[in-house]
């Protein structure tokens, strides 16, 4: 690591949270604050939501699940296109046509209040996990970098640095601010990963890529898996990648915010439709990394190789191999993705936080210049709740972008079954929607993690994660359902 690589490093995180304030102008609203005045280019809004859910994860983990396997992991892009059109076109004009700024203020205005508490505490604590695991996940390249320099610092002090520099321009500059850094700092790790990509293609024997054709490495469709417990089967890759995007950009405020900050419902149709083509395209750049790395170290285990965790793969070679410069700039890339994870976060936290749980307690709308202070003072307090779950993550021995995916996936079948309840099933009501909710939390979180399956092989193994939010879809729309018999004849106005 050379001196260079740290002036980059430190430039580039210092110029992305004055470039996010400067971009975003004065917030004067809580319009503005939340969903930018709903000003926003659909490409921007694309090139966000692509950067905030497959930034630091995508990085750092994806090239590890191809080094250990194959191209497999890109059959979930093909579910997630799928899913990604549903919501396009059928979610999405909904929420333009409440003029809404939270995901869940369509439940309050289906069912009341009462579930628009609980899918949004469901929705904080569902946040704080997943994006507390990507930014512990950040962590990673940087305590391998520090560890050359012979500097010793825990993970919990380098989240701290991250959150405390990712709050600057959430604080100050809302959504508008998160989305332009987000398109910027999209823009460098992929071109970093790419430039990462061309070294490392010098780096290898002449016959790597038939080498690694022979040996399976770029198999993208498995059909010989167990369909019930392998996350990469067919199955359950397209059709649980469907369910779970149609979870995530439907029914999750993280998403959903960036969509509603478009000029119109046909503007934000274009950018999640568009963000499912461009996540393919970014999956496979970089499981090709993977394989490279592949036979770079010559399908050597990370063990051997000295690295405590299989995700320490890419980032040691970007320290170690990559030239001045480059190696500098594609971890600014990796922290500058992981700071707009966390500011979107941070933003659709506090207008969860405001909208949907504030107000209905207060019971009082409060007028726009408070909802505008208290947005940004909860802002302030989720990113110190950040620190102390991205520290909870530092023994985690999966590749930390499955454990991320199946943190998610435990409640996004509830939320997205809600919300299929509230359109498909017109005499349900609140109590039912509440039961069938929290009952599929419980049976969601008990098959994975208490119940195995045959495996195929002779043995037993959990439930593959993409079919947790199926499974969560079923069980919301069955139990709220059977409950809804009960006021037959009188259906919702």
């Amino acid at each position: 690591m050379r001196s260079v690589d740290v002036v980059v490093i430190i430039l580039y995180l210092v110029a992305m949270p004055v470039l996010g304030v400067v971009l975003s102008g004065r917030q004067r609203s809580a319009q503005d604050y939340f969903v930018g005045s709903r000003q926003l280019p659909w490409w921007a809004v694309c090139f966000s939501v692509v950067a905030t859910e497959t930034s630091t994860l995508t990085v750092i983990s994806v090239p590890t699940v191809a080094y250990l396997g194959a191209f497999s992991y890109l059959q979930l892009a093909i579910g997630y296109l799928i899913g990604r059109i549903v919501v396009a076109f059928v979610l999405l004009p909904r929420y333009y046509a409440g003029n809404l700024v939270s995901a869940y203020a369509f439940l309050g205005e289906r069912f009341g209040p009462g579930l628009q508490g609980v899918a949004s505490v469901t929705f904080l604590v569902t946040r704080l996990l997943a994006d507390g695991l990507r930014l512990f996940a950040t962590a990673i390249p940087v305590k391998v970098m520090l560890q050359i320099f012979q500097v010793d610092i825990s993970y919990w002090q380098i989240v701290l640095a991250l959150a405390a520099l990712t709050v600057v321009y959430t604080y100050l500059g809302g959504i508008r601010a998160v989305v332009w850094v987000d398109v910027i700092q999209m823009g460098v790790y992929v071109g970093g990963a790419v430039l990462a990509a061309i070294v490392l293609a010098t780096r290898l024997p002449a016959d790597w890529l038939s080498t690694a054709w022979h040996a399976g490495k770029f198999e993208v469709l498995d059909f010989s898996s167990s369909v019930i417990t392998q996350q990469y089967s067919f199955v359950a890759a397209v059709v649980g990648g469907a369910v779970f995007a149609m979870a995530s950009h439907g029914a999750d405020q993280l998403m959903v915010q960036r969509l509603l900050a478009c000029r119109d419902v046909r503007d934000s149709q274009r950018a999640v439709i568009a963000s499912g083509v461009v996540v393919g395209l970014q999956f496979t750049l970089f499981l090709l990394i993977g394989t490279m790395l592949w036979s770079f170290f010559r399908g050597a285990s990370p063990q051997s190789l000295g690295m405590s965790s299989e995700d320490e793969l890419f980032p040691r070679f970007i320290v170690t191999q990559l030239p001045p410069g480059l190696s500098g700039l594609l971890i600014a890339g990796i922290l500058a993705a992981a700071m707009s994870t966390l500011s979107g976060s941070l933003n659709s936290l506090s207008s969860s936080t405001v909208s949907d749980l504030y107000q209905r307690v207060a019971g009082r709308r409060a007028d726009d210049s408070a909802v505008l202070r208290m947005g940004k003072l909860w802002t302030l307090v989720w990113a110190v709740v950040f620190v102390v779950f991205a520290s909870m993550f530092s023994n985690t021995a999966n590749p930390v972008v499955e454990v991320g995916l199946s943190i998610a996936s435990y409640t996004y079948g509830a939320l997205l079954g809600a919300f299929l309840l509230g359109l498909l099933i017109r005499r349900a009501r609140q109590s039912d929607a509440v039961v069938a909710f929290v009952t599929t939390l419980v049976v969601v979180i008990v098959l994975a993690t208490a119940v195995h399956f045959p495996d195929g092989k002779g043995g037993f193994a959990p439930l593959a994660f993409p079919w947790y939010t199926p499974l969560g879809v079923l069980v919301t729309l069955l139990v709220g359902g059977l409950l809804s018999l009960r006021h037959a004849g009188r259906e919702e106005p």
